[in-house]
């Protein structure tokens, strides 16, 4: 390659620099690796992930109406938090006894830096609480909150008591899962312990329910009570055990009287079952079900949430290969698991469909450009296409974007703008080649001709990103959920024009520079044609467009 060929402009000093480089086709690999990679390594989700971080204030006030605890704690709570810069909105809920207050803060914020700050307000304002409320529980809210899974566990054999228990076993499994953020299990009554106390009994001991209420609290719980060294690690000694079982409660001692220990089971009943149901889960299947109860068999139902930022296809297939491994063992045979939501599945489903239009996006443009340009021309842009769509893909996962609907929406969308630096290229190249001229070589032709109509791809490139990008500077909510749009939109156009400028003209020189040498051959062998400024030929879309507007500019 003569690396003295002349031109003036930015695209021909490339084109000239990669249009022979042994570098190119390795630059074009490497895009296709990097983003079939890329693929494979960006989370998918059926919507982009936006950070609006909301925390919940929850405070105590036991015996106090909810009137007492909107005056005395609601209120107050919400001007520190009001304080805080950042904070968008506030709301707040009085019950008997508890208070509820839930901060929302800008949108994209950092939910850490947010719940840092609201702790300190807190801390900084402790010394106002009023008596008797509890210290602030400060627990954080987000979309990832929403569980990606459900899985239902049903069955005609065992009631719902049973498939609880059954559930908590499974949950405790389903934990053992990496990448999960939180279960929660739903329907069924919970096991509880019930304690009766008799009254005649107590008056008998001369107890009262305090001292009762007392040594179960006693009771209940564990603590550290000192460490021992060995073999070079520090184990912790822990003393008491908390209360598992009716059998175990009933034998705690209440009191001692007259020398002699008083157990609870001798003051009250103990016993050991369900417990009040706070929600029902019932589990049928056909048209009838949505309408009839009768027949529906119990059920409980696990629901996952995964952590931020983790891909929930991967992780519900864990969760759903950890459960299959447990049939049989921790769940009986005569126990039916359902999965009643998965959210991998139809991210992915959605996440396939699109990628799948992309590529009939790709193919019907290409089958455009054939039909319009040529077969060769068409085999040049589809070479352009797929390096742009990687790379850009490529962006997508520096910059930390999932691959959902708007993500990909942005990729279908760009493929019409994008395609046409390469087009402009390929196009300008081939009339290049079909012009008469016998003094400049293949390599010459498409060099000068990448360079004029560089300088205008770049404008009209930077021209279609500065009516884009502002696009991705808007607030609240819908900035975050359609900044994918511009964002890729730009960086498509961006690597679309340096793709234009050095895989275009390499492709071009290859596949079409024996319009290049068939174009000589005509000259040759018809000399009278060498001083016509006309292409030696020209192909039906130009003798079209020649036609209707030959007749236009003659009588304007």
């Amino acid at each position: 390659m003569d690396n003295k060929t002349p031109h003036t402009g930015i695209a021909g000093g490339i084109a000239a620099k990669f249009i022979n480089s042994k570098l190119t086709p390795l630059l074009i690999i490497a895009s296709l690796l990097l983003g079939f990679l890329a693929v494979l390594a960006l989370p998918r989700e059926e919507e982009p992930q936006i950070s609006v971080p909301m925390i919940d204030v929850i405070t105590m006030l036991p015996g106090s109406t909810s009137k007492e605890v909107e005056q005395r704690l609601s209120t107050p709570v919400e001007k520190w938090i009001w304080e805080l810069p950042g904070v968008k909105y506030v709301y707040s809920v009085s019950r008997p006894g508890m208070s509820i207050v839930t901060a929302r803060f800008d949108v994209g914020a950092d939910p850490q830096t947010s719940i840092v700050k609201l702790e300190q307000q807190l801390q900084h304002h402790a010394d106002e609480m009023p008596m008797g409320a509890s210290q602030p529980l400060v627990k954080e809210r987000s979309i990832d909150d929403v569980p990606i899974l459900g899985i239902t566990l049903h069955s005609a054999r065992y009631d719902a008591y049973t498939l609880r228990r059954i559930a908590n076993r499974v949950d405790i499994a389903i934990r053992q899962v990496q990448d999960i953020s939180s279960t929660e299990i739903t329907g069924g009554p919970p096991r509880e312990v019930r304690v009766v106390l008799e009254p005649s009994k107590l008056a008998a001991y001369n107890l009262t329910t305090d001292q009762i209420v007392q040594a179960l609290q006693m009771t209940n719980q564990q603590q550290q009570a000192g460490t021992f060294s060995n073999n070079n690690s520090d184990i912790a000694v822990r003393s008491g055990q908390f209360l598992s079982n009716a059998p175990q409660t009933g034998n705690i001692v209440v009191a001692v009287v007259n020398n002699r220990s008083v157990l609870l089971k001798d003051v009250a009943q103990v016993s050991e079952g369900a417990g009040e149901p706070t929600d029902y889960v019932l589990f049928g299947a056909g048209p009838a079900a949505a309408h009839k109860i009768i027949g529906a068999q119990p059920a409980v139902t696990i629901a996952i949430a995964k952590r931020h930022g983790t891909n929930a296809i991967s992780v519900a297939g864990e969760v759903i290969k950890k459960v299959d491994s447990l049939k049989g063992t921790l769940i009986p045979s005569d126990v039916t698991v359902t999965i009643t939501r998965n959210y991998g599945q139809t991210a992915s489903e959605k996440a396939n469909d699109l990628l799948f239009h992309m590529l009939v996006a790709v193919i019907s443009v290409t089958l455009l450009i054939a039909f319009t340009l040529g077969r060769r021309e068409s085999l040049v842009v589809a070479v352009a296409i797929p390096v742009t769509l990687a790379l850009t893909l490529l962006i997508f996962y520096l910059y930390g974007y999932t691959l959902n609907r708007i993500t990909l929406f942005a990729l279908i969308f760009s493929i019409g703008i994008l395609v046409d630096d390469a087009i402009v290229v390929v196009e300008n190249i081939v009339r290049h080649y079909r012009l008469p001229q016998d003094r400049r070589s293949a390599l010459e032709a498409a060099i000068q001709a990448v360079d004029e109509v560089g300088n205008p791809t770049l404008l009209a490139t930077f021209t279609v990103i500065a009516a884009i990008l502002p696009m991705a500077f808007v607030g609240g909510l819908m900035g975050p959920y359609m900044r994918p749009i511009p964002v890729g939109a730009s960086a498509a156009m961006l690597i679309s024009v340096a793709i234009a400028f050095i895989v275009t003209p390499w492709a071009a020189y290859r596949l079409l520079r024996g319009e290049h040498e068939e174009s000589h051959r005509d000259v040759h062998s018809n000399n009278e044609l060498a001083h016509h400024s006309e292409p030696a030929r020209q192909d039906w879309m130009t003798r079209i467009y020649i036609r209707l507007m030959t007749p236009l500019l003659e009588n304007a």
